[in-house]
């Protein structure tokens, strides 16, 4: 072997990206999704829908064969610690959940290019914390009784939305925010007609995400109720939220569920499972 090919082999087995294929953050783009970390850690309203949340992921990475752990431990929030999952779940998280030395290791995997997935009461967390209030996109603000409603989706391209219908009917607790977020793609709406209690009317995001440096994030309104984790249609959406975080853009899923999902509507059976505070 040359001079030359030597110095290039032991450059390479001596940079960081060296080892990229035992980092499942930084090689997501090539490599299938191995592991995700669901947060479910609660400093004020605790969702009843938690452990069927839980119970959902745990099938999902036994469906789709990605490793699952979960926790409610925030000292599992240093960067190397997270860089062992390609995607964090705030699963239902709420209030003030990271001391300042975690927040700046989530933030630090999530710039490098990690990923993240807000279900529901991610919105009502860390209030004061700027860099999770760009994450999340907007904050909760309050919300109606739990109601069916109709959401229209904007985008089907996206992993997580790609095989919905147009008008995607089902019932859950749909939050009012501070805001619409104008550094998200939005990739669905909430109808504010076909329901009582926005205080968006016309212009009430369901559904976003975006870029965060490397990293990727992605919030659902999605997740108050128990039965919203048997929905076979809300299972794939969480799945392709997933899948998109950990960098894959294009992924789809096996055309067995398709045809689970198209058997399965969205049940519309109303659940009280209380407030969100």
């Amino acid at each position: 072997m040359s001079v030359h090919l030597l110095a290039i082999f032991f450059m390479l087995i001596s940079s960081p990206t060296g080892a990229i294929e035992d980092d499942p953050v930084t090689d997501k783009a090539v490599r299938p999704l191995t592991s995700i970390l669901v947060f479910s850690k609660t400093a004020g309203f605790r969702h009843g829908s938690i452990e069927s949340g839980q119970a959902a992921f745990r099938g999902l990475g036994k469906k789709y064969g990605f490793a699952v752990e979960v926790t409610e431990d925030a000292n599992q929030f240093s960067e190397a610690q997270l860089r062992k999952h390609q995607v964090i779940v705030f699963l239902n998280s709420t209030q003030d959940l990271l001391d300042g030395n975690q927040q700046k290791g989530f933030e630090g995997y999530l710039r490098s290019g990690g990923g993240y997935v807000g279900i529901h009461a991610a919105s009502d967390a860390e209030y004061d914390w700027p860099f999770y209030a760009d994450v999340v996109g907007a904050y909760f603000v309050d919300h109606p009784a739990i109601q069916s409603a109709k959401i229209n989706i904007t985008d089907h391209d996206h992993p997580a939305t790609s095989f919905l219908p147009k008008v995607w009917e089902r019932t859950d607790e749909w939050f009012n925010y501070n805001r619409v977020p104008q550094h998200v793609q939005v990739l669905a709406w909430l109808d504010t007609d076909s329901y009582q209690g926005s205080s968006m009317p016309g212009k009430h995001p369901a559904v976003w995400c975006h870029h965060v440096d490397l990293g990727r994030a992605f919030y659902t309104a999605g997740g108050h109720t128990d039965t919203s984790f048997q929905e076979p249609q809300f299972l794939q959406h969480l799945a392709g939220a997933i899948y998109w975080a950990a960098g894959h853009d294009d992924w789809k899923a096996p055309k067995s569920i398709d045809s689970e999902v198209k058997k399965n509507p969205t049940p519309q059976k109303i659940e009280k499972t209380g407030d969100s505070r």
